[in-house]
């Protein structure tokens, strides 16, 4: 069995290019006792990734050089001498970026394909959802009239935050990168209202405008200047909710912003970074509630699907160049429901 694999080739200075990357083919050697072999069906691109592409210090390990990347995958099980699996199954896990791999089992998790459409897995019923939920819940805990502002709002986390928010009787601006998006979050997915940062000139005095009762909740994806003017309008014991800080990614050096210091202190407010993993015990809590919102028809649910392995480092810079709408994925093969 051949597969086809793309590895870190060189560690990105700046935004990552196609010279960090290699294509590579290569036989696998054979099925072993417990062992399974899985098909790529879905796979998911993340912002996180970037941070795993340096060798800097973060909380999780970065990839090696001339190794395969590594992330959400859904796949399916091709042949197995695993007790656990058989041919057929589908299964979710953190897999290399391959066509075919081979797996022990460890860390997988057996999906129902009947429960949901399987790329669902990797967005709101998998890490993303998870993360939106466990971040507005358990750091925001919104409350019934208060402001929340989500950047990044129209991403894979920032659209399932602004919806769970609406449904807790909140009111929701958010801020995304053009005039599609804003359209989508405010007449698809009922956001108060919502701001275009490519083309607002005054970020703070649009957010004036747009919360003009302050901020009580920040749900903050992005970092850098958005993360600056929402600051300056922060409410009395208001909570910022830190997911991700895209906007400084890429950056090569470390900008300087204005101190937060004096704000937090003087608005009583609280700002906590997290990484999803920190709630894994509320997981079945979270993804219940998404399940019910979802059957319900009170939670919308948008994808952006790149279809062919190929695709799989276009898809990652349309991360950072604001492409997607909802969760970005790329669909390798088909499920064979035979």
């Amino acid at each position: 069995m051949k597969t086809r694999s793309i590895l870190l080739k060189s560690r990105p200075q700046g935004m990552p290019t196609e010279d960090n990357f290699e294509f590579k083919e290569e036989e696998l050697p054979d099925l072993q006792q417990d062992e399974l072999l899985l098909r790529s069906l879905y796979v998911s691109v993340d912002p996180y990734m970037r941070g795993r592409m340096s060798d800097a210090k973060s909380y999780v390990a970065p990839y090696k050089l001339n190794e395969p990347i590594a992330g959400g995958v859904v796949a399916e099980v091709v042949e197995s001498r695993n007790g656990r699996y058989k041919a057929g199954d589908v299964v979710l896990g953190n897999l290399p970026w391959q066509t075919y791999s081979i797996s022990e089992g460890k860390g997988l998790s057996p999906l129902d394909p009947h429960l949901a459409p399987l790329s669902y897995h990797l967005g709101i019923l998998g890490m993303p959802g998870m993360t939106a939920y466990c971040g507005l819940m358990y750091i925001g805990e919104p409350k019934e009239g208060e402001t929340v502002v989500v950047s990044g709002a129209a991403g894979a986390v920032g659209t399932v935050v602004g919806q769970i928010a609406k449904l807790k009787g909140c009111r929701v601006v958010g801020i995304a990168g053009s005039d599609d998006k804003i359209d989508y979050l405010k007449s698809e997915l009922g956001f108060d209202e919502a701001i275009n940062y490519k083309t607002t000139s005054n970020m703070r005095e649009a957010l004036t405008t747009a919360c003009p009762g302050g901020v009580d909740i920040y749900f903050d994806n992005v970092g850098g200047e958005i993360s600056d003017a929402v600051y300056s309008l922060l409410n009395k014991f208001a909570r910022i909710a830190v997911c991700g800080q895209i906007a400084l990614y890429n950056a090569t050096s470390l900008p300087t912003g204005p101190r937060v210091e004096p704000i937090l202190l003087k608005m009583s407010a609280l700002m906590k970074g997290f990484i999803v993993s920190d709630y894994a015990a509320r997981f079945p809590e979270a993804a219940t509630e998404l399940a019910n919102w979802l059957k319900a028809g009170k939670l919308q649910y948008e994808e952006h699907i790149l279809e062919g392995f190929d695709q799989l480092p276009q898809a990652f810079f349309g991360l950072f160049r604001g492409e997607n709408t909802g969760k970005l994925l790329v669909k390798v093969a088909d499920y064979n429901t035979n």
